[in-house]
């Protein structure tokens, strides 16, 4: 490892449920390839464990909770530390969930936010709203890691990028996660007007593909075909900035489409800053 190279500091959000060790997981797979050091944050609402207004009993009951949580936590992180031979930080609280994952992104200001994605909804994994209000409370790159093909530390990925994030140029780590990929490396573009699917290669050697797509009703359902026949497993997408167009007309629809209903690992350029 060269001394000069940067170290992101890439921050997991946990509820503790089944998607964890996957997204965890995906965390670990993504230091090891962008040279990053890894944290875990947990929040826990005083409401769901108190149900006493005696203080005594309150407090009796937030001790042994922090202490379940505890070791719940270490007995997740463990066994994936010592397989990888990584550090992983843990820190967990308790309070209201939105307002301590503020703080704690404020205060310790990672450059990567990972989150799990649930089955059900993506914007649910800690409560309504949780992913979302981290992509509003956090500028830099998030990381909405999939159950299914998720990322996995020490294996090569297949990399595609929809509109606008082209050969991962809005990522300043970017020559390191394509260096771990398998070509070649493809680009879904969504367009406002087009005769019909086309597929073009867009380089000289023919090592990255452009696949286009015509906005419509079947769009993201014809994206998902392509994305399981090509197996990819990472997909970047850019944030539109507000006010601000695409240069393919990309609409915040389809983005809301995308993170809702592709069962693929998103990485989520940051917000306005490409180099986080």
């Amino acid at each position: 490892m060269k001394k000069d190279k940067k170290t992101y500091k890439i921050l997991v959000l946990s509820d503790l449920k089944n998607s964890t060790v996957p997204t965890v997981k995906g965390a670990v797979s993504l230091a090891k390839m962008i040279n990053g050091h890894i944290s875990f944050f947990h929040v826990k609402q005083p409401t769901d464990i108190v149900g006493t207004e005696n203080q005594l009993s309150a407090n009796r009951v937030i001790n042994e909770e922090q202490y379940a949580v505890t070791k719940k936590i270490h007995k997740i992180l463990k066994p994936i530390c010592e397989e990888h031979e990584m550090i992983i930080n843990p820190t967990f609280s308790f309070g209201n969930v939105k307002k301590e994952i503020g703080k704690h992104i404020k205060e310790h200001q990672p450059d990567i936010i990972v989150l799990g994605k649930r089955k059900s909804k993506m914007f649910s994994f800690i409560g309504d709203g949780i992913t979302n209000h981290v992509l509003k409370e956090h500028k830099g790159v998030v990381l909405i890691s999939a159950n299914s093909n998720a990322l996995q530390p020490l294996t090569n990925i297949s990399i595609a990028a929809i509109n606008g994030v082209e050969n991962g140029s809005s990522l300043d780590f970017s020559d390191d996660l394509l260096a771990h990929s398998q070509e070649p490396f493809k680009v879904f573009k969504i367009i406002k007007k087009s005769s019909k699917f086309k597929e073009t290669p867009i380089d000289s050697n023919k090592r990255s593909f452009e696949y286009v797509f015509e906005h419509g009703d079947n769009t993201i359902k014809n994206l998902s075909k392509y994305i399981t026949k090509n197996n990819i497993n990472l997909l970047l997408v850019d944030r539109l900035k507000k006010g601000s167009k695409s240069n393919s007309n990309l609409m915040e629809s389809d983005i809301n489409a995308v993170i809702n209903n592709l069962n693929v690992s998103l990485l989520i350029a940051g917000n306005g800053n490409t180099n986080l």
